[in-house]
């Protein structure tokens, strides 16, 4: 945005800061808040402090460098006031669960590591977020984020120190991040209508277990190569003899990959389309499976529901697989699993499934807009308070969208 379109929008982002920013205890601190967001949708090539500040009226490098760095204020209530406004705006159909990395040199910049990139789509040095997105098909936004931690960093205390990272935080997969992440938003009575997640946290047996024992639904992606009986395969009692405790029930036949169970000649595609593109509507040829998940962890995890080792009855649960094998291609090539009731309709499966395509235009925004990975402090406080303003950017513009009589700039 040209400075005379931000200068158009003062009134009105004036109003939000001081909804958003409440909790913030100094007017100073809540008049730098405004002036970082509107540094932040300038145009300008970079969003780091100093190029926002010389391009800012009322730009102070100094002040600026000393609210995103040093000041002690909170970010938690900020993003609560934000995902608080966003949910009752976007009246999101799911909430995706992602990861966002940010390419950065050197060693000191908290949480940076030699870890996979996806912004460089290989191993490479970086920060790695994990966040929790808002979405339909026309608006989404972040509402939350968590820094992930590498081993590296919280087996090091002076180095964890010397980054500013609470002594109270450690290491946690990124699943757990994920987990802890809606543990935070119910905290804030927000409610999530379906969880949506790539493979990455799809695959794991400990995160779909996670989101069942909070109640949720979900539709997550699988690879493919995850293991599973057919629903009409029930495990084999044997006869008792002997001392001891009885031997447990158990399938005579072993599981096979979902892709192998796809690619039976029994299982049939239908056409499905579950939105209108911009190209016209969008369309694929998909499946429904009922399968009983196996392996290891599908096996601890249904003994410990079951109630311990010597209650349990045996059988695996039953879950819906989404199957995809695009027309003209002889192997499916998308796997989702989900826990929504069988009458579920499948378009509106299909549709939340895929609806992850919509959180690559909030990076799109946030990083190229916004100055999301534009960041060069290296503390922890400093990467979480430039996260929440950038948030907060993005969710100005959004709710300036979505306003009826809204006239967005270019």
């Amino acid at each position: 945005m040209r400075l005379g379109e931000v200068e158009r929008l003062r009134g009105e982002l004036s109003e939000f800061v001081a909804d958003v920013f409440a909790s913030l205890p100094r007017r100073d601190q809540r008049r730098w808040g405004g002036c970082y967001l509107r540094g932040l949708m300038l145009d300008g090539r970079r969003k780091s402090i100093q190029p926002m500040a010389e391009r800012l009226p009322d730009g102070n490098m100094q002040a600026l460098q000393q609210f995103v760095n040093q000041s002690p204020w909170d970010p938690l209530p900020v993003r609560q006031r934000i995902a608080q406004r966003l949910t009752e705006a976007v009246t999101p159909e799911v909430w995706v669960i992602d990861d966002v990395s940010f390419p950065k040199c050197g060693t000191r910049s908290v949480g940076v590591a030699r870890q996979y990139c996806g912004a460089l789509g290989k191993r490479a040095n970086c920060q790695v977020a994990v966040s929790v997105h808002a979405a339909t098909d026309t608006a989404s936004c972040p509402l939350d984020w968590q820094l992930y931690l590498p081993r590296e960093w919280t087996d090091d205390a002076a180095r964890c120190r010397a980054a500013g990272v609470p002594e109270d935080v450690g290491h946690r997969e990124k699943w757990r991040l994920a987990l802890d992440l809606l543990d935070t938003l119910a905290d804030w009575k927000l409610a999530p209508p379906v969880i949506v997640a790539d493979a990455g946290y799809g695959t794991s047996t400990s995160f779909r277990l996670g989101l069942e024992e909070r109640g949720l639904h979900y539709v997550v992606a699988l690879t493919g190569k995850e293991v599973a009986h057919p629903e009409g395969v029930e495990p084999f009692q044997p006869p008792c003899g002997g001392l001891g405790p009885p031997t447990l029930p158990r399938y005579r036949t072993e599981p096979c990959s979902l892709s192998r169970l796809a690619s039976a000649e029994s299982v049939g595609f239908s056409e499905v389309t579950w939105r209108e593109g911009s190209k016209g509507p969008m369309t694929s040829r998909l499946t429904v499976l009922r399968v009983r998940p196996a392996g290891k962890q599908a096996l601890r995890a249904a003994q410990e529901a079951g109630g311990g080792r010597y209650q349990w009855d045996g059988v695996l649960p039953v879950r819906t697989v989404l199957v995809e094998r695009p027309d003209g291609q002889a192997e499916p090539n998308g796997y989702w699993i989900t826990n929504l009731p069988t009458d579920t309709p499948i378009e509106d499966m299909v549709r939340w499934a895929k609806m992850r395509w919509r959180i690559e235009h909030d990076y799109r925004e946030l990083k190229h807009g916004l100055g999301l990975d534009h960041f060069e402090g290296r503390t922890w406080r400093g990467w979480h308070h430039h996260v929440t303003l950038v948030t907060a950017a993005q969710a100005f513009l959004t709710l300036h969208r979505l306003h009826p009589k809204a006239r967005t700039p270019a």
